[in-house]
């Protein structure tokens, strides 16, 4: 899989979130405003709390729009073997033994995307192991964790 595919089934998971959060948010809202939620005693909070889980539905559909914004208007620049990893690059490492990649993204940090022979894991700005590869080149090694850059993309 290219770095670009890899780019455009990210962007088609933070939409497929994003609409599952909207929907989510719809549907709590519609519970929340409904008849049969209307409190029936002074203790009954059934529709106050449908309330309260459309307003946290819709605040992270909020983010998830947000963070698309970011993604779309991220630049993802090719890399060849002498260039430096920064922000937008794919790394390839061999972790453990094992190979592995790593897309260096604005946001996002944490989602993986699997692909055929493996997954991606993207490396928000706050990630430690971001910070770790930073400046370096394909065939740098680290100690900690034990990897090895193979290729930049």
């Amino acid at each position: 899989m290219t770095k670009r595919q890899i780019i455009e089934r990210v962007r088609e998971e933070l939409l497929l979130q994003f609409e599952r959060s909207k929907k989510a948010s719809e549907m709590a809202r519609e519970y929340a405003t409904d008849e049969e939620s209307r409190a029936r005693s002074k203790y009954d909070t059934q529709g106050l709390e449908a309330s309260y889980l459309a307003a946290g539905q819709a605040e992270r559909a909020e983010d998830l729009a947000a963070t698309i914004a970011t993604f779309n208007a991220a630049p993802f620049p090719p890399f060849t073997a002498q260039d430096a990893i920064t922000e937008g690059a794919l790394v390839e490492v061999l972790l453990d033994g094992e190979r592995s990649w790593f897309l260096l993204s604005p946001c996002a940090g944490g989602m993986t995307i699997e692909f055929t022979g493996g997954e991606v894991t993207l490396l928000g700005p706050a990630a430690p192991l971001r910070k770790k590869l930073l400046g370096l080149k394909a065939g740098a090694i680290l100690k900690d964790p034990k990897l090895t850059i193979r290729s930049v993309a």
